[in-house]
């Protein structure tokens, strides 16, 4: 391969046999690990396939400036995109993001502004984010945003790599597939694929409670990587064929069950569609086969989403009500000795 750019994707599809025990449940899971990425996240497909795409057509020369938003992963795989292709890279972050992530994108090169104020009007920071681009795009002389909510060549990415590589290895027999959404370049890509391959699987959008996609009523979200404060142009064009929201509580405890049930180490996203799909296994505990999107890695989440005193300290959870909510997910019986299932 000439750089890691060309490693991107071929990510591998894994049985998930250890967690979801219960007997009643016959449906085979697969796990699409993109934590398996260079950058570690679904985000390097994208971040390559909008980068190209505007070098290829003149949008962007090399020497130029990319600006864009990011809750962390997209960020990691932009700066290592634009520094492979001589770009410069400024990326717009807001307090949430990890510091792990962000001194990773900083490391790459990548020159970081943080936002820690929400947008007065909405409250959201991600919009406050989106101003901040607006500002350094008329500050910083030729600068470009790839506008990772609105671009085409983001659903393509997932479209042409990530639901083609899962539609080949299970020869376009999956009854479902399960990922979470925050541009929902992710589950637009895959709805693509499914339509105009004529595949009969249908498409769960995991989203966070507090976002306002499809749907979604506004609210606080303290977890970055999931869900949106403003409907994204992208998911104007996405029809799911249904919608879970998830709680952070939720997402916190489906990371975990993971980790330790299949020694894969996720991010908060992806916890969420752990629990959006032990939801679905218990309406349908007979379907054929089930994929579910692994987001990204859960290292740079260690000291929050894994962190027992961060999870007390930020949303008043204790282990105990985790380890709960863990047997929830899995269907098993709870320290009380009654099952919640």
């Amino acid at each position: 391969m000439d750089d890691l750019c060309a490693a991107v994707g071929s990510t591998p599809l894994v049985r998930l046999s250890r967690l979801f025990p219960r007997a009643e449940i016959r449906t085979e899971v697969l796990a699409k690990v993109e934590s398996m990425n260079p950058g570690w996240s679904a985000k390097d497909r994208p971040a390559v396939s909008m980068l190209d795409d505007a070098l290829n057509r003149g949008v962007l020369a090399p020497g130029g400036t990319v600006i864009e938003s990011s809750s962390g992963n997209l960020g990691i795989s932009l700066a290592r995109a634009c520094t492979l292709r001589n770009v410069h890279f400024v990326c717009v972050v807001d307090s949430r993001a990890n510091r792990s992530t962000v001194a990773a994108i900083r490391a790459l090169g990548a020159r970081i502004e943080v936002v820690d104020q929400p947008d007065p009007a909405t409250g959201d920071l991600l919009t406050a984010r989106l101003a901040r681009v607006r500002q350094l795009l008329e500050e910083i002389p030729g600068s470009v945003n790839l506008y990772q909510y609105g671009n085409p060549a983001n659903a393509r990415a997932h479209c042409d790599g990530t639901m083609r590589e899962i539609a080949e290895a299970t020869g376009g027999q999956l009854d479902v597939m399960v990922a979470a959404c925050s541009t929902t370049g992710t589950i637009g890509g895959c709805q693509s694929y499914i339509t105009e391959h004529g595949m009969q699987t249908e498409l769960v959008a995991v989203d966070a409670v507090g976002s306002v996609l499809f749907g979604g009523t506004p609210g606080a979200r303290l977890l970055p990587g999931m869900g949106a404060g403003f409907v994204t142009d992208l998911s104007r064009e996405v029809r799911p064929d249904r919608v879970i929201r998830v709680s952070e509580r939720q997402c916190i405890a489906g990371a975990r069950l993971l980790a330790q049930r299949e020694g894969i180490l996720a991010g908060a996203s992806t916890g969420g569609v752990v629990c959006a799909t032990a939801q679905v296994l218990r309406e349908r505990p007979h379907l054929s086969r089930l994929a579910v999107m692994v987001h990204d890695g859960g290292l740079p989440y260690l000291e929050t989403v894994y962190d027992d005193d961060w999870v007390r300290e930020n949303l008043g959870l204790t282990p105990e009500e985790i380890e709960t909510t863990m047997d929830e997910i899995a269907g098993l019986p709870t320290n009380d000795g009654t099952d919640r299932d």
